[in-house]
């Protein structure tokens, strides 16, 4: 496995796997990987003959009170973590290297970014669609892979790659978690041992809304039952709980095949966000 910094470094290492006809799987990370990361990397690595890993915490996409500065980051720990799954390459760029420039063009990642947690962070997928953007096209990606715990941002990269013609395939993983349900996530580590004992209660709501929209097809009941079940067992703040299609995010319809069941929720200063994807047959659906 080798570690690059520099966008020319990287770009090297693509043009001559390019040449070699090699397929080229995109793994986007900020960092402090857990096992939801590293089952994207073991999924690229099946999928393509090369890997490569960009761990980048990408200041665009946070606001002005959240947790850029303290976001964990250790490249070192992150490196023996991705090398026994087959990454091949970390591009771990700095952030004057990835943004040397301004010269005022953005991206607007439009209706889809302006509900869930796009509501209470605007901005924040304009960041994520810019950093993907150059990522994609730096790397030059047969496929890139993101977790299903983003659902809202993967909604997002699909439109953005269907809309713009963006030559590769996004690949989506389901959640990876704990063994008591909580969504694997980079921020469990700011949870104290009493906030985590709560976290788990998210998914639970999540799965009793669930089972109750299959019975009754009622939205509002559904929502009604997974905020009493969070906010009885939990401290936590509700940020957001909705019950859209998916993926393109919308009301609720007759004709919708596909359902995002999404919330986020504070538990003490930290924000946790948990998702089901699902059918009417119940099961869950990678879309």
């Amino acid at each position: 496995m080798k570690i690059v910094n520099t966008i020319a470094q990287l770009k090297t290492i693509v043009q001559n796997a390019k040449k070699e006809a090699k397929t080229i799987g995109l793994v986007p990370t900020m960092g402090y990987l857990h096992e939801g990361h590293l089952s994207l990397a073991g999924r690229a690595r099946e999928e393509n003959d090369l890997v490569i890993m960009s761990i980048f915490v990408n200041p665009k996409q946070f606001g002005p009170n959240e947790d850029f500065a303290s976001y964990p980051r250790n490249l070192e720990r992150d490196t023996r973590l991705a090398e026994p799954v087959g990454v091949d390459i970390i591009f771990a760029p700095s952030v004057e290297e990835m943004y040397p420039e301004d010269g005022g063009i953005t991206i607007r990642a439009g209706r889809q970014s302006e509900i869930l947690c796009g509501a209470s962070r605007p901005g924040h997928f304009d960041g994520v669609l810019q950093v993907v953007a150059k990522l994609f096209n730096l790397s030059e990606p047969t496929r890139a892979y993101f977790g299903q715990k983003d659902a809202q941002q993967v909604a997002i990269i699909q439109t953005l790659v269907r809309d713009y013609n963006f030559p590769l395939e996004i690949r989506t993983l389901p959640i990876v978690r704990e063994v008591d349900g909580l969504a694997k996530s980079s921020r469990n580590v700011y949870l104290t041992e009493q906030e985590r004992a709560m976290a788990p209660s998210i998914y639970e709501g999540l799965i009793e809304a669930k089972e109750e929209f299959l019975l009754n097809k009622n939205v509002r009941a559904a929502i009604e039952l997974a905020t009493k079940h969070i906010t009885n067992k939990t401290s936590g703040k509700m940020d957001y709980i909705e019950l859209l299609s998916y993926p393109d995010l919308k009301e609720i319809t007759e004709t919708t095949e596909h359902f995002l069941l999404a919330t986020a929720v504070y538990i003490g200063k930290t924000r946790l966000i948990d998702n089901i994807i699902f059918s009417l047959k119940g099961e869950t659906a990678n879309v």
